[in-house]
């Protein structure tokens, strides 16, 4: 299943960076959801696992990235 999503969500894919979710792809339940992303950076489109895609820090809704990744431990506190 194909799901278009309306707004698209920021996301950070790991070893890509920050982006915006597109759609996300169902293969069924003996497969990770597959998110579909525009990187910032580079303007590529990436199929990325489940796995692999965290939510962008939102400070507003006491979303707060963890250690272990991007603006995670070590980072300065205006960007946690």
């Amino acid at each position: 299943m194909f799901t278009q999503l309306n707004p698209p969500l920021p996301v950070t894919v790991i070893d890509r960076g920050k982006g915006l979710a597109l759609a996300v792809i169902d293969y069924g339940p003996e497969h990770n959801i597959i998110w579909v992303t525009a990187i910032d950076s580079t303007g590529e489109i990436w199929c990325a696992p489940n796995p692999k895609v965290r939510m962008q820090n939102n400070w507003t809704m006491g979303r707060m990235q963890t250690g272990g990744e991007p603006g995670g431990e070590g980072a300065s506190a205006e960007n946690r």
